[in-house]
């Protein structure tokens, strides 16, 4: 009984810590029952469609469960001592396979819109490739030639505010209100560029540019992981989104672009004096 007793209050406490952790969380929390809140326009539609099946399942346990329990009641042993041998009733086969079929069309018509939906991209203001590796990210930005690697930062080194297994050093930033057009493929075996809040998931293939598009709603960091076994630590390639303003994100890239042309000099003057060598 006291097992019982701290197991349900173990429970309680979960939930209320679930339920006191944010209404807005860009990372699993503890507990969690649902998906992650939905933090852009695809992951909008992804929720409002779970909401939809969700009302529809709801709807036919609750048929099903009347049905048992009528049939239970209505034709128990003590009431009908004699079986009834009816073999068939063609208005309930009608029902049975009608009805089936509606519920289903009913499924599939936003079902088809949102998977549409998901897969055109947009007219893109901003284009972004992330590329696979073992087992680690790297991004680029093909128009303002800026890119860089993105991996895990170790346990021994996380800082107050980042979370293991979960942040890493060189997260993706992009602005909010933009289409952004996402470009993943891989440069060994195949990964998986997964971010929940975000209703993203695509393979990423080598040889193969598979693409994406998101628009993120609210300001924020949201995490992902490679969703594909990829190896012996697939478990430590996580991908972090940055989603800051299209100001600030003006600022950043340009920051971006200064470095990486201070470093091309220098990476120039390295080769020279190594050709002087020769």
């Amino acid at each position: 009984m006291k097992t019982r007793l701290a197991a349900l209050a173990t429970l309680v406490l979960g939930f209320a810590g679930f339920a006191g952790s944010g209404a807005y969380a860009a990372e699993p929390q503890p507990w969690e029952m649902g998906m992650q809140p939905a933090a852009s326009l695809v992951a909008d539609r992804i929720h409002s469609f779970n909401s939809l099946l969700l009302w529809i399942i709801t709807l036919i346990t609750l048929l099903v469960l009347g049905l048992l329990v009528y049939v239970m009641w209505r034709f128990r042993a003590s009431r009908n001592p004699v079986p009834t041998k009816t073999s068939h009733n063609t208005l309930i086969e009608v029902i049975w396979t009608v009805v089936p079929i509606m519920i289903l069309v009913i499924i599939a018509i936003p079902s088809f819109k949102l998977i549409y939906y998901a897969d055109v991209t947009p007219k893109a203001d901003l284009t972004v490739k992330a590329t696979g590796h073992q087992w680690y990210w790297s991004y680029d930005y093909p128009d303002s030639k800026v890119s860089f690697d993105s991996q895990i930062i170790d346990d021994d080194s996380l800082k107050p505010g980042q979370i293991r297994l979960l942040s890493v050093d060189n997260p993706l930033v992009v602005p909010v209100h933009t289409y952004i057009r996402v470009l993943v493929t891989s440069d060994d075996v195949i990964h998986a560029w997964v971010v929940p809040a975000l209703g993203m998931q695509i393979n990423g293939v080598p040889g193969r540019l598979n693409e994406i598009w998101m628009n993120i709603e609210k300001e924020g960091t949201y995490y992902g992981q490679c969703t594909q076994l990829c190896g012996v630590n697939h478990g430590f390639m996580p991908i972090e989104v940055k989603a800051v303003s299209k100001e600030a994100f003006a600022q950043w890239l340009a920051g971006q672009q200064k470095a990486s042309s201070n470093a091309k000099p220098a990476a120039g003057a390295q080769l020279a004096q190594a050709e002087a060598r020769r």
